[in-house]
């Protein structure tokens, strides 16, 4: 069963580790993985909860910026492709 948390519910995990609860007790205790730990640890790691906000907002603006982008871009490599084989 794949559980999802929230960036604060995150960042709230990795400072109880930092207070010394051992990892394999936290990720028993919240019921993830060692790997999703050292996976959430290295994105999220030294964060507050207001960066983690900051960052998923970053994201989504990064996303809807390249969404119109890259359809030109894709156009533009299919006609160099068809004007390299004439």
């Amino acid at each position: 069963m794949k559980k999802h948390y929230s960036e604060g519910q995150i960042i709230g995990f990795l400072r109880e580790a930092d207070a010394g609860l051992p990892v394999k007790e936290q990720c028993r205790k919240h019921g993830f993985s060692e790997p999703s730990y050292y996976a959430r640890k290295a994105r999220f790691g030294g964060m507050n909860a207001s960066d983690a906000q900051r960052l998923r907002a970053m994201e989504a603006e990064n996303t809807k910026l390249r969404k119109p982008l890259a359809h030109p871009m894709l156009e533009i490599d299919a006609l160099r492709e068809v004007l390299k084989g004439k």
